[in-house]
C-alpha cells in the first residue's frame, strides 16, 4: 500500500504544494540560500510514511530539487529533503510549523506544516529506524552491534542555528536529519560508523539511519547516542576567559584526542601519500580560493600575495621531493565539535549538531544541555567524543570525502583557540597562542608527530582556513570580520 501511495503522489501532489514551498524555504534557517528567492521546484522522489488519506496527520517524505538564480551560470540546482505533516486541522500549537493550504489538488483544503514538529509525526520516524526495512524509496538501517533502541520515547526538535535539523528522543537518542542531500555517502554516517566498528571510543556510534535508494543514494539522517550534562570546548574555552583561567589542559586533551581519532581513521581507512602533482594541485587550489576571496573582500587584496607565499612554499616542497600522507580527516574541526562529558556522570559525550554552514572556528550556539564548566576537563578524568563529521556542508561531498593531510583539522582547532580568544573583550592573544602550542603538544603525545614540524603545510592550511572565515564574515557577520582579519595580518606577516 505504502508503494501504490508513493507512485501516486509525485505526479498529484507536488504541483499543489510548488506555491506554497516556493515562499516557505527561503524563510528555513537550513535553507542554503536563505532571503533568496527560490524559482523552482521539482520532484526526485516521494514516499508517503503515514497515508495521508487516513483520519489523522498524514506524513510524507520528498526529496525536491531546488532552483535559485545566481552564480554559478543558469543559478544552483540543490536537492533538499522535506517531511511534511498533513492535517485537516492544525492545533495551536502546531502553529509554527505552518507551511500553507493548498487551493487545488489532492490536499486542497487541508492544512500542510513540518513534521518535524510534530511529536507524534517524529516518533513515527524513529519507529522507522527502530525496525530495519525498506518502504517506498527509503531503506531503514542499523548498526548490528548497538543495543536495541527502546520504543514510546517523547521526541522534540534541538532549537538551534544550524544547517541540519535535530529531534531528541527522550534523554537517550539524538537524529541528525541531513536537509540539503548530494548522492553518495555522507561522512557523517560512513566515519563514525568505521570508528565504531574499528572500537575507537572517540566517537559516539551511529544506532541507526535511513538513506534512499532511488533514483541516486543518498544518507538521509543518523541516529546517535544523546547524553545530558555535556559541554562544548567552545562553551567551556569561552568560560576559561571570562573566569581568567587557563585553557591549556583541556587544549592538550583536545590534541591528545584528535590525535587518537586520526590514528583510528588512518587504520580502519585507505591512506595515500601525497607527492609533487598533488601538493601542486592542492596549492593551486588554495590560490584560486584566495584569489575568489579577494575579489569577494577588497579587505584582502593588500595582504594577497604574502598569504600566497604559503601555498607557493608547499608546491615549492613537492617539487623537491617532499611528500605527505594523506587520509580521511573529520574536516570541519573545531572547538564546539568537542564535547565533553564530566567523569561523574559516566558514559560517552553526545552528539549533537554544530554550527553547520558557519565559520567553523566559530559556533553560533553550543550544544547538547549546557551545564557549569566541569573542574576535571583539563586533567582528562571526563570524557571528550569528537561529533560531526560531515565537513564544509558547502564543499562538495566528493571533496569532503577525499583523503586529506591530518594538518587540515590541526589548523581547524588553531583557528578556533583565536576566534574564543577574539571574542572576548579584551582581546587575549597570548592565551590563544598557549593553547594552540598545547593542542600541539597533546597532539605529538598521541601521534608521535607534531603538526609544528611542518610549518609550511601548517601555515597553508590556516591561510585557507582564515581566507574561508574572511569571505564568510563578511557576508554573514560583518561584526566578526576583525577575528579572521588579524589572523590575515598575522599570517601574511610570516611571508
Amino acid at each position: 500500500m505504502a508503494e501504490a501511495a508513493s507512485t501516486r503522489t509525485p505526479v498529484a501532489l507536488l504541483p499543489s504544494l510548488v506555491p506554497l514551498l516556493l515562499d516557505w524555504l527561503p524563510h528555513q534557517r537550513w535553507f542554503a540560500g536563505k532571503g533568496h528567492p527560490v524559482t523552482g521546484v521539482s520532484l526526485v522522489c516521494a514516499t508517503e510514511l503515514l497515508p495521508l488519506a487516513g483520519p489523522g496527520p498524514g506524513l510524507v517524505h520528498l526529496l525536491v530539487e531546488v532552483e535559485q538564480p545566481g552564480p554559478p551560470p543558469g543559478g544552483t540546482r540543490d536537492c533538499y529533503q522535506l517531511l511534511l505533516g498533513v492535517r485537516d486541522t492544525l492545533p495551536p500549537r502546531l502553529a509554527p510549523a505552518l507551511i500553507g493550504r493548498p487551493t487545488n489538488g489532492p490536499l486542497a483544503g487541508r492544512t500542510v506544516y513540518e513534521g518535524l514538529q510534530d511529536p507524534r509525526l517524529a516518533e513515527l520516524v524513529l519507529e522507522r529506524l527502530r525496525t530495519p526495512g525498506t518502504l517506498g524509496t527509503l531503506r531503514f538501517s542499523r548498526f548490528d552491534r548497538a543495543p536495541a533502541v527502546p520504543g514510546n520515547l517523547t521526541a522534540r526538535p534541538l532549537e538551534a542555528e544550524q544547517s541540519n535539523s535535530s529531534l531528541i528522543y527522550g534523554d537517550d537518542y539524538i537524529l541528525k536529519v541531513f536537509r540539503r542531500v548530494q548522492t553518495g555517502p555522507n561522512p557523517d554516517l560512513e566515519l563514525p560508523l568505521a570508528l565504531a566498528r574499528a572500537g575507537c571510543g572517540r566517537v559516539p556510534v551511529p544506532v541507526a539511519w535511513y538513506e534512499s535508494t532511488a533514483p541516486q543514494p543518498h544518507t538521509l539522517g543518523v541516529l546517535q547516542p544523546y547524553l545530558r550534562g555535556s559541554q562544548d570546548g567552545w562553551r567551556l574555552a569561552l568560560d576559561a576567559l571570562a573566569a581568567g583561567r587557563p585553557f591549556t589542559g583541556e587544549a592538550r586533551a583536545l590534541g591528545r584526542v584528535t590525535a587518537e581519532v586520526h590514528t583510528a581513521l588512518a587504520d580502519a581507512l585507505p591512506t595515500v601519500l601525497l607527492r609533487r602533482e598533488h601538493t601542486e594541485h592542492l596549492a593551486r587550489a588554495m590560490h584560486r580560493r584566495l584569489n575568489e576571496a579577494a575579489r569577494a573582500v577588497p579587505a584582502l587584496l593588500p595582504y594577497a600575495p604574502r598569504l600566497g607565499t604559503a601555498f607557493d612554499a608547499v608546491a615549492a616542497l613537492g617539487r623537491r621531493g617532499r611528500t605527505w600522507r594523506a587520509q580521511r580527516v573529520h574536516g570541519d574541526l573545531h572547538l564546539g565539535q568537542a564535547l565533553y562529558q564530566p567523569a561523574e556522570r559516566g558514559g560517552r559525550a553526545s552528539p549533537a549538531p554544530g554550527s553547520g554552514s558557519a565559520p567553523t572556528s566559530a559556533p553560533l550556539a553550543s550544544t547538547g544541555q549546557l551545564v557549569h564548566p566541569p573542574a576535571d576537563a583539563a586533567t582528562g578524568t571526563g570524557h571528550w567524543s569528537v561529533i560531526d563529521f560531515e565537513g564544509e556542508p558547502a564543499r562538495p561531498i566528493g571533496e569532503r570525502r577525499s583523503p586529506q593531510p591530518p594538518v587540515r583539522d590541526i589548523a581547524g582547532m588553531l583557528r578556533s583557540f583565536d576566534y574564543a580568544a577574539r571574542s572576548h573583550s579584551p582581546w587575549n592573544p597570548a592565551w590563544a597562542e598557549r593553547c594552540r602550542d598545547a593542542y600541539c603538544e597533546g597532539y605529538a603525545t598521541g601521534s608521535g608527530e607534531d603538526p609544528r614540524a611542518e610549518p609550511e603545510l601548517l601555515r597553508a592550511y590556516e591561510t585557507d582556513k582564515a581566507v574561508y572565515e574572511v569571505v564568510y564574515e563578511a557576508r554573514h557577520r560583518p561584526g566578526w570580520l576583525p577575528v579572521p582579519m588579524a589572523a590575515i595580518e598575522r599570517l601574511a606577516a610570516l611571508a
